[in-house]
């Protein structure tokens, strides 16, 4: 396998995510490299992923990797189950290396496109685990092993913290913000804003199944009709209107397809992006 130096790979628009898929993972993964997702989002957290089920797709496929972005997470105790891929005796840092190599196994590749922290240690501030936990995601990038870091279902103090730790510290500051996207939280504009001050691409999942009022709402349905997609496919071109790097996680091929069309769509008008932004 190639590693990511001199990779020439464009950042991926639209992430096919694979958390609570189990059994089916495996035959979903394959599903969505048919219908053209080229951009995959797992864990190293059995009680809610299946990294190495997705691994199993992606090797039959006869994509090339380089043309393939794959990010997981380390996972710390608190959200693992039995199942854990690293001791748990061990100090973070050797967690961290224990559940990288399993993953690389699970994915088989020697290398990552994205690595995030699955959540900070405490719901306010930062740890010295997590500390202890960036330093080694850190190495594993300066390494090569990694293209890129982030972390996941965090404040916005608590981006900024990491934010302000990297550049203290000469570690490696994080590319991406993933976050469950509420809409009556004004689509996370606290976060999205850090994130657009300190130059983090800000995720967005559960954009549908978080917001089914907005699917269901008037200025969807309008919006959707004028230019005859579906309600989804407007919430989506509405996320990468606000600069989001959506996730979906359809089951359904015929929404696959969908989804990616709605990078094809042109960008809201802005009374439409305005009616989103303030539904609330």
């Amino acid at each position: 396998m190639s590693s990511p130096q001199g990779s020439t790979l464009a950042p991926p628009r639209l992430i096919y995510g694979t958390a609570w898929k189990e059994d089916a993972t495996e035959s979903l993964t394959a599903q969505a490299l048919a219908c053209g997702f080229r951009a995959f989002d797992t864990a190293n957290q059995r009680k809610h992923y299946f990294e190495a089920a997705m691994g199993a797709a992606l090797a039959r496929a006869t994509i090339p990797r380089q043309q393939l972005f794959l990010q997981t997470k380390f996972t710390y105790a608190r959200g693992q189950d039995h199942r854990l891929p690293y001791d748990p005796g061990a100090a973070p840092a050797q967690q961290v290396k224990q559940s990288f190599l399993s993953s690389l196994e699970h994915l088989r590749t020697d290398y990552l496109d994205s690595y995030l922290l699955h959540g900070p240690e405490r719901a306010a501030g930062l740890t010295a685990g997590d500390h202890e936990v960036w330093v080694a995601m850190s190495a594993l990038a300066r390494a090569g092993q990694v293209r890129s870091l982030g972390i996941s279902n965090a404040s916005a103090e608590q981006v900024t913290a990491l934010c302000g730790l990297a550049d203290r510290e000469g570690l490696v500051k994080p590319a991406f913000l993933q976050n469950r996207c509420y809409a009556r939280r004004g689509w996370d504009r606290e976060v999205r804003a850090v994130c657009r001050h300190e130059g983090v691409t800000y995720q967005g999942f559960s954009l549908l199944t978080a917001n089914r009022h907005v699917l269901d709402s008037d200025v969807v349905a309008q919006a959707a009709a004028r230019r005859r997609v579906s309600a989804p496919a407007i919430v989506f071109r509405f996320a990468l209107d606000l600069g989001m790097l959506p996730l979906t996680g359809t089951t359904s091929a015929a929404h696959m397809r969908d989804d990616l069309a709605a990078l094809g769509l042109p960008p809201l008008d802005p009374a439409e992006r305005h009616a989103l932004e303030e539904i609330g």
